[in-house]
């Protein structure tokens, strides 16, 4: 019994660090960062501004934490694929089954003119770029580790995971700069795809 309190206890905090996150992004999407409050997200959340300081120091804390949400996700289902899948495969698809936190991955029909400004405005943050690059830090710490797990290589000696790490970082940041600015808008799958299947080819030159 004190198992399943304990469980359910760590559900709702997931939960509620969750819909804090969601509620910065929201509100930095159809606002613009500068004109949310801390104050703003914990009552777009139905938490006390006190209940957010238990779990962010920042607002820009609370919106890039999906963005880290996301790559952890990414590297535990890498972890998960089929020992003997080719590593592009297995990370491609992890990526496919991370990305998307177990929410519909977006598709460029869905998603207004207005809301992906707001999205495309917010990944440009100046103020913001601190915390994605600690997050990317973060992630390719854990993508490494995966790596490593996967081909029975040392992360702290080898070059291949963080080699392969650092890349998944970045062609990740691709993915959804591309998927912003991309005209007509297509599927951030289609996105993902195309990228990690041009690294899965050697990057071969566009012809």
């Amino acid at each position: 019994m004190d198992t399943d309190r304990a469980g359910l206890r760590d559900r709702k905090k997931q939960q509620t660090r969750i819909a804090l996150s969601w509620a910065a992004i929201r509100l930095t999407v159809e606002r613009g960062y500068d004109n949310v409050r801390i104050e703003d997200i914990a009552a777009e959340a139905g938490v006390s501004t006190r209940t957010f300081s238990n779990y962010f120091g920042s607002k820009g804390e609370a919106i890039v934490a999906r963005h880290h949400d996301r790559a952890r996700a990414i590297a535990t289902a890498l972890g998960e694929r089929p020992a003997d899948e080719p590593i592009w495969d297995a990370i491609t698809q992890a990526a496919l089954d991370g990305f998307a936190l177990g929410e519909p991955i977006p598709d460029g029909q869905g998603a207004t003119p207005a809301w992906v400004e707001g999205l495309r405005l917010m990944v440009a943050e100046p103020t913001l770029q601190g915390e994605f690059q600690k997050a990317g830090a973060a992630a390719e710490t854990e993508f490494a580790l995966a790596v490593a797990e996967r081909t029975g290589t040392d992360p702290a000696r080898d070059v291949y995971p963080r080699l392969v790490a650092g890349v998944v970082v970045a062609a990740l940041n691709v993915v959804t700069q591309q998927w912003l600015i991309a005209e007509p808008q297509p599927s951030l799958e289609e996105v993902l795809r195309d990228v990690f299947g041009r690294l899965a080819a050697g990057l071969p030159e566009p012809r």
